[in-house]
């Protein structure tokens, strides 16, 4: 009886006046009425609905950890479009064309590029190894670890700025702020390892002919001082000139002992003691201008006169000289290559983006989002789904029996498809 009256109550009377706010104030106080009766079940849904709550924001509030980067300094690519663009920014038909001019020609920003790095597989893949990220988040594959990772893991840039930011979820804060830092870590791993300008190839180029330079100049000089320890050439021209010399000042001394024994003989017989000590001496000026000019003596050259003759010096020089010449080239050749060498190396430091942090990450101290609020929301929810399920409860009973749509949902009802 009580539930046909508060039917009643809710069905609008056929002289009441359309949108009348005394109906509509029956209706809500009628069915403000029906739920204060069933307060029970509200509150127990309500329960249900904080416990749930509770469990699911212990899931999914985490502590951020972010870090932010500073746009990377424009590239000497980018000169053009500076270039360009203010030639462009003059003329007031082709001011809209100066963002795709800006692109075409290298001045687009690198946040897009950082972006796209640091969501590809081998940073992804170098974060789950280096942390053991598939134990800690417990799963088996590697491809399960990385969306885990990508899911806790946002990376926005500021369009105006260019300012770039790198946040990490977990649940424990110091974890994630190590997972920020190693994401920096990797980005700055991986632009120096893949970058392809035109500086890393040209250091790539003169890296690979400084060793290889480096080598034929250590085989020449091998070489040479082989040769020069064999021969004893050391200086061929400066050996040259000193034997020349001294061939020059025993060809004279030995002109003046020759005179000064052809007067001795005159005067004295060759018995005589100065005839002989004048003697004895142009013997041995003889012996060592013969040994000098024509290398006599070369059996014992080891033993007494190490050095090259005269007579064998333009022999060994042509072979010194070419070993000499050889060394020579290789060591201007090798300084050269040494001085484009760290050129290249500037250039290359110029051109590659370098990661500039701007906030290093810190441990965070709160959660996101906060635990009371997703808790008061689950509970909130609770208590509306509630409400509306029993409202949509008493509505489904006040309909006739032979009501078309009531019989409609009873034969779509769950039920009734399994019964069939």
């Amino acid at each position: 009886m009580a539930l046909t009256t508060t039917n009643k109550l809710i069905e609008k009377p056929p002289d009441a006046p359309v949108g009348g706010e005394r109906w509509h104030l029956s209706a809500w106080l009628d069915a403000f009425e029906y739920l204060w009766f069933r307060r029970f079940k509200v509150v127990l849904w309500a329960l249900l609905g904080l416990a749930f709550s509770v469990v699911l924001a212990f899931r999914i509030c985490k502590y951020p950890a972010t870090a932010q980067l500073m746009p990377p300094d424009s590239s000497s690519g980018g000169g053009l479009a500076g270039l360009a663009l203010p030639g462009l920014l003059k003329s007031p038909g082709l001011a809209g064309l100066a963002g795709m001019a800006g692109d075409l020609l290298g001045g687009k920003s690198t946040g897009a590029l950082f972006t796209k790095v640091l969501q590809s597989r081998t940073v992804e893949d170098e974060m789950v190894k280096r942390f053991d990220l598939r134990k800690h988040y417990r799963k088996a594959y590697w491809e399960d670890a990385r969306s885990k990772l990508e899911s806790n893991t946002s990376i926005v840039e500021d369009k105006k700025s260019g300012v770039l930011a790198i946040t990490v979820k977990d649940r424990d804060p110091q974890f994630a702020a190590t997972l920020a830092s190693a994401y920096v870590d990797a980005l700055d791993h991986v632009m120096s390892q893949v970058s392809t300008s035109a500086a890393r190839r040209e250091r790539i180029f003169i890296e690979q002919r400084l060793a290889e330079e480096k080598t034929s100049l250590d085989d020449a000089e091998q070489k040479f001082s082989k040769f020069s320890s064999s021969t004893m050439a050391l200086d061929v021209p400066e050996q040259t000139r000193v034997m020349v010399e001294s061939s020059a000042r025993l060809q004279g001394e030995l002109i003046a002992a020759r005179s000064e024994l052809e007067g001795l003989q005159q005067v004295y017989t060759p018995e005589n003691t100065r005839v002989k000590t004048v003697q004895a001496r142009v013997n041995e000026l003889e012996r060592e201008l013969a040994k000098l000019n024509t290398g006599g003596g070369q059996s014992t050259k080891s033993a007494t006169n190490p050095y090259p003759s005269i007579k064998n010096l333009p022999l060994i020089g042509v072979q010194w000289t070419d070993l000499y010449r050889s060394t020579k080239i290789h060591e201007t050749v090798y300084e050269l290559l040494r001085q484009q060498y760290e050129v290249a190396r500037i250039q290359e430091a110029r051109e590659i983006p370098t990661v500039k942090v701007l906030d290093e990450p810190t441990v965070p101290e709160k959660r996101h989002p906060a635990i009371p609020v997703v808790v008061l929301t689950g509970t909130l929810i609770s208590m509306l789904l509630a409400c509306i399920g029993l409202l949509l409860q008493r509505r489904w009973r006040s309909w006739d029996p032979d009501d078309p749509r009531r019989l409609l949902l009873a034969r779509m009802s769950p039920r009734r498809v399994k019964d069939a």
